[in-house]
């Protein structure tokens, strides 16, 4: 089985900066989100995770997010994402 192709975001993803990461071009193949060196994040990154997935899913492959800060995952649970979105251990 083949590794997933790592995707690491970092710094402020919110509406102010999301701007910077929409539109990026993805790997082909599986994907593991890094999250770990993002520091602020809002439901613009949610919003960015789900495209993010929908893209992979249409393309036959799977994403899955690590380090997803604390706030959001709450945000995540608040909109009822956590069971849509993918968290690694």
């Amino acid at each position: 089985m083949t590794e997933p192709a790592i995707v690491r975001l970092e710094g402020a993803l919110t509406m102010r900066t999301i701007v910077n990461t929409l539109g990026q071009s993805l790997p082909d193949g599986d994907l593991m989100v890094d999250m770990t060196a993002v520091g602020e994040a809002d439901s613009a990154a949610l919003a960015l995770l789900l495209d993010w997935m929908r893209r992979a899913t249409a393309a036959g492959h799977t994403l899955s997010v690590r380090g997803m800060p604390a706030g959001l995952r709450s945000l995540s649970e608040l909109y009822g994402l956590d069971e849509i979105l993918p968290l690694a251990a």
